[in-house]
């Protein structure tokens, strides 16, 4: 079993948290994806999104997407990680929360950032390499996407200390790196108070620590 990575992608920093934070340890290989790597075979057969992070099993099989793979890897454990949840009730939960972040944060402000930056020109659109433009509106509909997100989560936090309740679990990584997104596009967040003190407080979990 190998897992292909980049580690400055944001995507492979959220399977890298999950990896430390379960105490896992498999076999990585690095593709610089700035470099096309990703294009190259065999790398191109192996994974047509031609995008990290994926994850190829021993028998050849290639999961791909970053909760995918963080779910292959939990319940191939056989209960010895329970970052999803170990009841129905706390599997919905973060689940739930799992979908609104990534929906509502997580790839709103991924596009944003694709469409912010002069260095994703001609590659706008993870795994692709094309003439398709930058485009302002969707940098935009990004954060405030990302607002509205921000502003409900917040007054949630008032009565949990993690994104689903009590106890940490994989929607707090993906919390975490939609924060680090909209800290690279330039969202300010100093007036999400209950946030910003999770996020200090993940930061401080060696697992999160670069």
């Amino acid at each position: 079993m190998k897992l292909y990575q980049f580690d400055p992608a944001p995507a492979s920093r959220r399977v890298d948290i999950f990896l430390k934070e379960a105490d896992v340890s498999i076999a990585t290989e690095q593709l610089n994806v700035r470099d096309g790597d990703q294009f190259k075979e065999p790398f191109n057969s192996l994974n047509p999104f031609h995008c990290v992070p994926f994850l190829e099993l021993s028998d050849g099989t290639v999961i791909s997407e970053t909760l995918a793979i963080c779910r292959y890897l939990e319940e191939s454990n056989q209960g010895k990680i329970n970052l999803f949840g170990s009841t129905p009730k706390d599997r919905a939960s973060i689940e739930m929360w799992n979908r609104r972040l990534e929906i509502d944060g997580y790839i709103p402000l991924m596009a944003g950032m694709r469409n912010k930056f002069e260095r994703f020109d001609g590659k706008v659109l993870a795994g692709t390499r094309n003439d398709l433009k930058r485009s302002d509106i969707i940098v935009k509909r990004g954060e405030d996407s990302a607002r509205i997100l921000f502003e409900r989560l917040d007054k949630y936090l008032d009565k949990y200390l993690f994104v689903a309740g009590k106890e940490f679990s994989v929607a707090d990584i993906t919390l975490f790196s939609t924060l680090e997104l909209a800290n690279n596009i330039g969202l300010n967040l100093d007036e999400y108070v209950n946030i910003l003190d999770l996020k200090t407080r993940l930061s401080e979990r060696d697992a999160f620590k670069k």
